[in-house]
């Protein structure tokens, strides 16, 4: 194919060749894009937002303070606590493990279908992960009548909580360390074996630092959708106060009795969690890209 000489000097004389700025409907464009961005982000984010710290503060900062000393508020926050506490280890030990498995055996039988399974809390909502729970583990469930017979509670107690809030929670870690092992490749690991280290010696001494801040950012989002998750614990809670309501569930609740500064209060507990996990994911974000860099 033969290039006329006209066409590639008019080509090479364009505007977006020369790098100089468009004109016309894309220049007009732009500033209507950048508009619509940030009414959207008004609307939907920043004003809703700014609206609960104005209400949680409206009676004044006795009645703010006043929900902090509230025995159901205090139960909630520590069940949430517990929750935290006991399904962010659980699902960073099983996300280690199944990004071990996936990330050293690129070719083994079963691997789309196990990554397909750890991506599973995406795509489905928590409520119907909550009624997956309840379905198996309920009165009428499929392991319902064994529960019962050695007096075993789950659902509407903690240890069907934990099971829901470990199934939303469960992909984030394997998710995220998952390219971090393809990334690093097996060489590190075979420098150490072969200079005699042991198997936990290659992953505590030369896996684990190269994995670290992808690790911690996986954990830190495990915790915040731990500490946030919903849907999936109405379900199966029962949303008893002082037994098994979590601090959303107690948002909720006070909203429902016309105790409406208690819930803007704790949802700016929530709120202020959120920020604090916004910061620190930024600050490994910046630690990852550093070291990057570095390297």
């Amino acid at each position: 194919m033969t290039i006329n000489p006209s066409q590639s000097n008019s080509a090479s004389q364009s505007p977006v060749a020369l790098g100089q700025p468009q004109t016309g409907w894309q220049t007009r464009l732009k500033p209507i894009l950048i508009t619509f961005v940030l009414f959207y982000l008004g609307f939907v984010l920043f004003i809703p937002a700014l609206n609960v710290f104005v209400q949680a503060f409206s009676g004044g900062m006795s009645g703010f303070l006043h929900t902090f000393t509230q025995r159901a508020f205090l139960n909630a926050v520590k069940l949430t606590l517990w929750m935290a506490i006991i399904t962010v280890p659980l699902n960073t030990v099983f996300g280690l493990s199944a990004a071990w498995a996936i990330g050293r055996n690129k070719r083994f039988p079963g691997r789309a279908l196990l990554i397909s399974i750890i991506d599973l809390p995406f795509s489905i909502s928590p409520v119907v992960a909550g009624l997956m729970v309840v379905l198996l583990y309920g009165r009428n469930g499929w392991f319902g009548s064994l529960l019962d017979a050695n007096n075993i509670k789950i659902i509407f107690a903690v240890p069907g909580m934990v099971l829901a809030t470990a199934f939303v929670s469960l992909p984030f870690v394997a998710r995220e360390v998952i390219p971090v092992l393809e990334e690093i490749g097996t060489e590190p690991e075979e420098a150490a074996k072969t200079l005699g280290a042991s198997s936990w010696q290659t992953f505590w001494r030369v896996t684990l630092p190269s994995i670290q801040w992808g690790l911690l950012y996986g954990v830190l989002l495990t915790n915040a959708r731990a500490m946030g998750e919903f849907g999936a614990i109405a379900v199966v809670s029962g949303n008893i106060a002082g037994k098994t309501q979590t601090l959303p569930l107690f948002v909720e609740e006070a909203y429902k009795q016309y105790n409406t500064q208690s819930a803007y209060a704790a949802a700016v507990l929530l709120a202020c969690l959120a920020i604090v996990t916004m910061v620190a994911k930024a600050l490994l974000e910046r630690k990852i890209d550093d070291k990057g860099k570095a390297e």
